[in-house]
């Protein structure tokens, strides 16, 4: 679920960005009074400035509302014992766990050596 999620934020994101690039600056429509013009009945009478500004808008409520589900997939991802970063005390306790590498005497089975008194 949450990968289909993200592929959809992904494309949302790239067409956002495809749609912002193909929209007109404000100061395009100066252009229009000097011939420039006619060339935007392909969308209507007033351009394509309405239609696709309500398609932006829609697309950036989605990409708004899949950012809002990956971010709740991964606070509950965090949550979940089994899941990120260990807690301090395995990591201690994975640290004094003695190998088979280790070069050390101290890992022996050896009795403890009892120093004799001169007494």
């Amino acid at each position: 679920m949450q990968v289909a999620i993200l592929m959809t934020h992904v494309a949302i994101a790239i067409a956002l960005v495809a749609l912002v690039l193909l929209q007109q600056g404000k100061g395009a429509e100066a252009g229009a009074a000097f011939g420039g013009g006619a060339s935007q009945t392909v969308f209507g009478s007033r351009g394509s400035g309405s239609f696709l500004s309500k398609l932006t808008a829609v697309l950036a409520a989605a990409f708004f509302a899949t950012s809002l589900a990956l971010a709740y997939f991964a606070s509950e991802a965090r949550q979940a014992p089994e899941a990120g970063v260990p807690d301090a005390r395995v990591i201690e306790q994975q640290r004094n766990v003695p190998t088979l590498d280790d070069e050390s005497s101290d890992v022996d089975n050896a009795a403890p050596v009892l120093e004799e008194s001169s007494d």
